[in-house]
């Protein structure tokens, strides 16, 4: 799922966000940098995207919600912010942003890690096979989820309005004891297949709109191209959130299921679920959100481009700063 970004480096579009991908192999420098500054480089995006969108995911996590006491009738971006402020305070946007922060660092680094370990494996002997690129893409994503997953279940939970659990700690403390670690991964088939449709859209979308922003400036400076990629990244992004709202729907109610008096349900099909919700509030509740998850994954794209070239230029300073002196 790769495609050629800039001299220095490619980037590939995953589901959870927009991430920079590294074309050099693990053993190698590669533009200026070792691997392991390019992993820091992704992680340190990665947080920054999640953390600086967060008032908005939650805001998406407050429409997904239904059922029993959670029950709310269909209401806007605009209602669910002003319930929010009114009710909680400014405060209220940011319950969960800790278990973010434990998550996204490390998922971003487990998906730089398992996709030049795979890339290097299946591209061998063309290094920019789109194939190779595309199974590493697989690989990486379904293993990032497997990392980012629980912590999403515990930040979903405390999103939710008068959540019952104090903080990250008693959150996962209870949830062990009350349910099992099967709880943490009962929405982890949900989000590999939702992100299959998503890389698909997000990866189209993005070409598309890459090759449409070149062809209008062909010999832009390097300022300029990254400008270029961004504005087709949050395009992409965009386009592929609300396509696979519907998913993303029934994976915020599997992780909150019988919380707060939402509803639980007799399995983790996908099938089911959407079944269940259709029949209780028709189909329109499966797009509930889809407005603030295009909010999220439009400027997503932005942030963490700009945040991945800003460690990329502090660890090439640094180490020139290292050469100077040997």
């Amino acid at each position: 799922m790769a495609t050629d970004a800039s001299p220095a480096f490619q980037t590939v579009t995953q589901p959870h966000d927009f991430r920079p991908e590294i074309s050099a192999s693990p053993s190698s420098a590669h533009d200026g940098l070792e691997f392991w500054q390019f992993m820091i480089a992704g992680s340190i995006a990665g947080l920054v995207e999640h953390m600086a969108m967060f008032p908005v995911d939650t805001l998406k996590t407050r429409m997904q919600i239904f059922g029993g006491s959670c029950s709310v009738q269909p209401i806007g971006v605009r209602q669910a912010l002003g319930s929010i402020l009114k009710l909680e305070g400014p405060a209220g946007l940011y319950r969960g942003i800790g278990a973010m922060g434990l998550g996204a660092g490390p998922a971003h680094a487990v998906y730089f890690s398992v996709y030049e370990i795979f890339k290097e494996y299946f591209s061998r002997g063309n290094p920019n096979s789109p194939v190779a690129h595309a199974v590493s893409g697989v690989f990486a994503t379904v293993a990032s989820d497997a990392v980012i997953t629980p912590m999403d279940v515990v930040k979903q939970r405390l999103q939710l309005q008068s959540s019952p659990y104090k903080g990250v700690a008693d959150c996962v403390r209870r949830v062990l004891v009350e349910e099992g670690v099967g709880a943490f991964y009962k929405s982890y088939r949900t989000t590999v297949v939702m992100n299959a449709p998503f890389t698909a859209v997000h990866f189209a979308t993005y070409e598309a709109a890459k090759r449409g922003l070149m062809e209008v400036s062909p010999e832009s400076a390097s300022d300029e191209r990254l400008v270029v990629h961004a504005t087709a990244g949050a395009v992409a992004g965009a386009l592929a959130a609300a396509v696979t709202t519907p998913l993303d729907v029934v994976k915020t109610q599997l992780q909150c299921q019988g919380v707060c008096g939402c509803d639980r349900f007799s399995s983790n099909s996908i099938g089911d679920v959407i079944r269940s919700l259709v029949m209780k509030d028709g189909y329109h509740s499966l797009m509930r959100g889809w407005i603030p998850r295009m909010l999220f994954h439009a400027p997503a794209a932005a942030i963490c481009w700009s945040t991945y070239e800003a460690s990329k230029t502090f660890f090439q300073e640094l180490n020139g700063s290292d050469s100077s002196r040997n």
